[in-house]
């Protein structure tokens, strides 16, 4: 086999529209059209370009599949791992060490075990989700999975990854899937709720490792607005904490998730992307000034309002896993910024209180948010359904309020905390206040856990006008909506929080829902994990029923408004209209077919699924990544 990388290391040849002054060293490595000639011409047709010229794509009923006389074969995978440089991994999960067989390990497995619910497991595995319950639990530890006593298979998991530290390994990858007809996934950390990095039978471009950052003083380029000022290149493997610690090295703030271990460069951003500094700043995609991306031909290119103007606007929150592969992204840094915070609780276990009283003092904090957003706070909440005879508990943890003083934010809260008090609730409040983001954000979010295996969830986006008149029916059909969710059992994680579209930002493909909103609400239920598979699947169908029913019902008092497409249902109906906007995702599926007309970039609910899907294997109404993708 030929290796190219021994060559393209030193090509410094750059292409399709691309700045050599805007380029991180990994991405100096590339692969060009006369690269792939030197190649035989069978292993060249493997590795071959998408070219304009090239005939409209088979009507192809499936992606090849494991097992197929079409699948490769191991030498022409390995023909994928000598042009990459040994990039290319075969799958293992990553439980295998608790399983019979040459790689069993007790310690291993008991440290896995132990560790299973840490997202910092899962993030550097090239394959492992977050979301296990679309990779169908095919491989977890023995003490979690649904029978203790089963084997250990890739389900859903990809067959190869390609470990990218080079834009030439991305472009390679690309090639060999889309001429073999492979379905291809792209995993950065895997935080994702949809089972977007998953799929059986497919090769996934792990981009973790595009950890690049470098500080730009004074941005000068093109930019919306003309935008000049403190400005980052980020690889798209840049996690929060990262890029959080650099702007805090060179004096400023950018604008990225509360997650610690996020990939913010990835699907985050690309699908918009809501942060701690949204009321102020507005969302994450926002801030973008340019990408470097690589598309479903191949070919690596500029994205920006000079270079691809629609293709910069679809990325700058139409979402991720569907448009391309993104390596780096220049985005904008704010002036750094003081930090005041707090946390409380009442009600739950133990609690004095009376659910009357409880549901009081819940509805006197719905009441401020207006007043909340606009002072530019961000409150993160949790409602959880009590115990027969207790009441069901609130968790404020935190309330954030970026550039307020501690007597400012006292100020601001003490009407709702008098309301509180005339209820016999006086929570006991320690402000504390931080120079500057990153601090704050360091002590206000501890790293949160991967999701559920078993259960399900929804989200909304409630408009601010459902929250203007206190005394308005739509305000109490509101309130009430969102309350029988917890009074039905499910739970909710909400977010307090506004993202204003500001004058320096110019519009982009983010859901327009997002303008309107204060309020965006999770509501979750769920069913024991483990058990005999009628069993499962019969508590699967009831979970599904209530949350479609309660989804119906948040619906109801929201028309015309949506969902946040990180955060969301996978069974979604109307997902384009909810995820997108109606007329947003018109536009966006235009943009998908011309430049993606095999469509090579597939998701569960990305632009364009609509004409493909994934027959479960496994039996569950949910759905997952175990099966064929194939057209419906």
């Amino acid at each position: 086999m030929y290796s190219f990388l021994f060559i393209l290391s030193v090509l410094q040849i750059l292409c399709c529209g691309v700045h050599s002054f805007e380029l991180f060293e990994f991405e100096k490595v590339q692969l060009q059209e006369p690269d792939v000639s030197l190649l035989g011409h069978e292993d060249a047709s493997l590795i071959r370009f998408r070219a304009l010229s090239d005939p409209s794509p088979k009507n192809t009923t499936c992606k090849v599949f494991p097992g197929d006389p079409s699948w490769p074969s191991d030498d022409q995978w390995a023909l994928l791992n000598s042009t990459t440089n040994g990039a290319l991994i075969k799958t293992i999960p990553l439980a295998t060490p608790c399983y019979p067989g040459p790689l069993f390990n007790a310690d291993e497995c008991s440290y896995i075990t132990s560790q299973w619910t840490n997202s910092s497991l899962h993030m550097v595995d090239p394959t492992s989700p977050m979301s296990p319950i679309w990779q169908g639990r095919t491989c977890e530890p023995p003490l979690l999975a649904p029978s203790p006593n089963g084997t250990c298979t890739l389900g859903g998991l990809p067959s190869y990854s390609i470990n990218a530290t080079t834009v030439a390994q991305i472009q390679a990858g690309i090639n060999f899937a889309r001429n073999g007809g492979i379905r291809l996934v792209i995993k950065n950390t895997g935080h994702d709720f949809s089972g977007k990095s998953s799929g059986a039978g497919s090769l996934n471009i792990w981009t973790h490792n595009l950890k690049d950052i470098q500080f730009i003083p004074s941005f000068t380029g093109d930019s919306y607005g003309n935008y000049s000022g403190a400005a980052f290149k980020v690889g798209s493997g840049v996690q929060a904490w990262e890029i959080y610690e650099a702007a805090e090295k060179y004096g400023v703030t950018v604008v990225g998730g509360e997650g610690k271990t996020v990939g913010v460069m990835g699907g985050y951003i690309l699908g918009g992307g809501h942060s701690p500094l949204s009321p102020i700043y507005g969302i994450a995609a926002d801030h973008m000034l340019s990408l470097q991306v690589i598309l479903a031909s191949g070919q690596f290119v500029t994205a920006s309002p000079t270079s691809n103007p629609d293709f910069f606007w679809a990325l700058r929150g139409g979402g991720g896993s569907t448009f391309g592969v993104v390596t780096s992204i220049i985005l904008k840094a704010q002036p750094p910024l003081p930090i005041t915070s707090l946390s409380f609780n009442f009600g739950g276990p133990g609690s004095n209180l009376t659910t009357s009283t409880f549901w009081s003092a819940v509805r006197a904090y719905f009441t401020h948010f207006p007043t909340f957003v606009d002072a530019g706070t961000y409150g993160y909440f949790f409602v959880f359904p009590g115990p027969p005879g207790s009441p069901p508990s609130f968790s404020l943890s935190p309330f954030f309020a970026p550039n307020l003083t501690i007597p400012q934010t006292q100020t601001l809260l003490q009407p709702w905390l008098t309301e509180l008090s005339s209820l016999g609730i006086d929570p006991n409040i320690t402000y504390t206040h931080y120079p500057t983001y990153l601090p704050g954000w360091r002590a206000s979010f501890p790293q949160e856990a991967i999701g559920r295996d078993a259960g399900l969830f929804g989200s909304r986006l409630f408009p601010r006008s459902n929250f203007l008149s206190p005394n308005s029916t739509l305000f109490n059909s509101t309130f009430t909506a969102w309350k029988e969710s917890i009074d039905a059992g499910l739970s909710t994680i909400s977010f307090q929080i506004r993202a204003p579209l500001l004058s320096t930002n110019a519009e982009n493909s983010v859901n327009p829902a997002w303008r309107q909103a204060i309020l965006h609400s999770i509501q979750a239920v769920g069913w024991a994990a483990q058990g005999n598979t009628s069993q499962l699947q019969a508590d699967e169908l009831s979970a599904r029923k209530l949350l479609t029913e309660r989804m119906e019902a948040w619906k109801s008092v929201t028309p015309g408004a949506g969902a946040y497409l990180g955060e969301s249902d996978r069974g979604e109906v109307g997902w384009q209209e909810s995820f997108y906007g109606k007329d947003v995702y018109g536009k966006l599926l235009e943009i998908k077919e011309k430049v993606d007309p095999d469509t090579l970039f597939w998701a569960k609910t990305a632009v364009g699924s609509e004409g493909w899907d994934v027959a479960s294997v496994t039996g569950g109404v949910a759905g997952d990544e175990n099966g064929r993708l194939c057209r419906v």
